[in-house]
C-alpha cells in the first residue's frame, strides 16, 4: 500500500546526490529525462484515493513544484510549509487542480444525498457531523478553486488516515504475536516435565537460529545502498555514487523510487532474516519486518524491539480468560435452550400422536354410521324339519294318526 512516508527514502536519495561529490563516469551514467512522469501509485485504501492520488500526480508534473518536494523533509511537509508551494505553481496545472476540487465535492455531495435517502427511508436520524467528516481532506466552503489550504488539508488528513492504519496494522501484528506466544504456553502446560523441558530447549534453540543472520543495515541508509551495490551490482564500494545507484535501480526509468523498486532494496535485507524452509522463521514476521521498512521507521530488528512486554501479554491472557468465560457460559445457556427445545419436541411428537389416533377412531365411528343394517331372516314351516322343537305355523298343521 501507498505511503506518504514513502517521501523520506526518495527525500534522503535525493540529498545523497548532493551531499557526496564522488567523481563520477558520465559515459556509464544515463541522462535525467527532460518531463519526468509522475510514478504511478497503489491504492491507499481512502475514500479518496483517487482525488489524493490525481493532485500529487498533477503537482509533480510542475518542474517548481517537484523541486521543492525533493527538497522539503516530512516534517515540514505535514506542517504545511510545502502547501505554501502552490502559489508558484503553473496556470495550467493550477487550472486542472480546481476542476479535479471540483469533480471531488460533486462525488461528494453525490454520495452524502444517497446516504441520507437511505437513512431517510429507514426512518434513521442523520448523523450531519459524520457526514461533514467526509469533506475534511478539502475545503468545501469553496467548492470552485484548488487553494493552499485543500492542499494542506489533503496532505494533513492523508498522512493522519495513513498513520492510523499503520497503528491499526500494528496492534494486529501484535495481537498476532501474543496469540501465538499464549498458546505455546498453553501447550506447555498439558506436558510432563520431561516433554515440557524438551519443549522450552528446542524454543530457545530456534530463537537463537532465528537471531543469528548478519547484520542488518538501516532501510535506505547508506551502507544499505552501498552493500547492493558491492553484492547486488558487483560494483567497486569505492566507487560508490548515489547518482549512478539510484540510475541503476529506477527500472522504469521515471525518476522515481516506486513501491517495487523499493521492494527490491528491501528484499536482500529481509533474506538475511527469514527463510521460508526454516523452521524458526516466521513468514508473518517477514511481511510486518517488510511494511515497517517501507515505512521507514525501523531502527531495529523485530527480535530486538519486543513487539510487547510480559505485561501486556499478561493482559491479553485476561482478556482471552475472560473470553472464554463468556463464551461457556454462552455456550451453557445455548444447551439448555437446546435441551429445553428437545423437550417441547417431544411434548409437541406426543400430542401429535395423540391426535392422530383420535382422528382415527372418528374416521371408524364415521364408517360404521354409514354402514346398512344387517337384518333376521325368519324360517318358513316348510323349512322346519321332523324333530325341530319349533311348533309349526297355524294353519299348515297335519293331522296325526291316533293310536288306540
Amino acid at each position: 500500500m501507498w505511503r506518504l512516508s514513502h517521501f523520506c527514502l526518495v527525500l534522503f536519495l535525493w540529498a545523497c546526490l548532493d551531499a557526496l561529490p564522488v567523481a563520477v563516469d558520465k559515459t556509464k551514467v544515463s541522462p535525467p529525462a527532460e518531463e519526468l512522469e509522475p510514478p504511478k501509485s497503489a491504492d491507499t485504501g481512502l475514500h479518496y484515493d483517487r482525488y489524493l492520488r490525481e493532485v500529487i500526480d498533477f503537482l509533480e508534473k510542475d518542474p517548481h513544484f517537484r523541486e521543492k518536494l525533493h527538497n522539503t523533509d516530512m516534517e515540514d511537509i505535514k506542517q504545511g510549509k510545502l502547501a505554501k508551494e502552490l502559489d508558484f505553481v503553473s496556470h495550467h496545472v493550477r487550472t486542472k487542480l480546481d476542476e479535479l476540487k471540483r469533480q471531488e465535492v460533486n462525488r461528494l455531495r453525490t454520495l452524502i444525498k444517497v446516504k441520507q435517502d437511505m437513512n431517510g427511508d429507514k426512518g434513521m436520524t442523520v448523523d450531519h457531523q459524520a457526514l461533514l467528516k467526509q469533506f475534511e481532506h478539502l475545503d468545501h466552503v469553496n467548492p470552485h478553486t484548488f487553494e493552499v489550504e485543500d492542499l494542506d488539508r489533503l496532505i494533513k488528513s492523508a498522512t493522519n488516515d495513513l498513520e492510523n492504519f499503520d497503528k491499526e496494522r500494528h496492534e494486529d501484528f501484535k495481537k498476532y504475536e501474543m496469540t501465538k506466544e499464549h498458546e505455546r504456553r498453553e501447550h506447555l502446560k498439558t506436558l510432563d516435565e520431561e516433554a515440557r523441558k524438551k519443549e522450552e530447549e528446542h524454543y530457545e534453540e530456534m530463537k537463537k537460529k532465528h537471531a543469528d543472520h548478519p547484520k542488518i543495515n538501516h532501510p535506505g541508509s547508506q551502507d544499505q545502498l552501498k552493500e547492493v551495490w558491492e553484492e547486488a551490482d558487483g560494483l567497486d564500494p569505492n566507487d560508490f555514487d548515489p547518482k549512478t545507484f539510484f540510475n541503476l535501480h529506477d527500472t522504469n526509468g521515471d525518476g522515481y523510487f516506486d513501491e517495487q523498486e523499493l521492494e527490491a532494496l528491501f528484499t536482500k535485507e529481509l533474506e538475511k532474516i527469514y527463510d521460508p524452509t526454516h523452521e524458526e522463521d516466521d513468514m508473518v514476521e517477514m511481511e510486518e519486518e517488510r511494511l515497517r521498512m517501507r515505512e521507514h521507521v525501523m531502527n531495529e530488528t523485530l527480535e530486538q524491539n519486543p513487539i510487547y512486554t510480559e505485561d501486556e501479554l499478561r493482559e491479553f491472557e485476561e482478556h482471552l480468560a475472560r473470553e472464554e468465560q463468556d463464551l461457556n457460559l454462552k455456550s451453557n445457556e445455548l444447551l439448555k435452550q437446546r435441551e429445553e427445545l428437545e423437550r417441547q419436541q417431544e411434548q409437541l411428537n406426543a400430542q401429535k400422536m395423540e391426535l392422530q389416533r383420535a382422528v382415527e377412531h372418528m374416521e371408524r365411528l364415521k364408517t360404521q354410521k354409514t354402514e346398512p343394517p344387517v337384518q333376521t331372516k325368519v324360517p318358513s314351516a316348510v323349512e322346519i324339519l321332523p324333530g325341530d322343537s319349533q311348533p309349526m305355523v297355524q294353519g299348515h298343521q297335519q293331522d296325526l294318526p291316533t293310536h288306540s
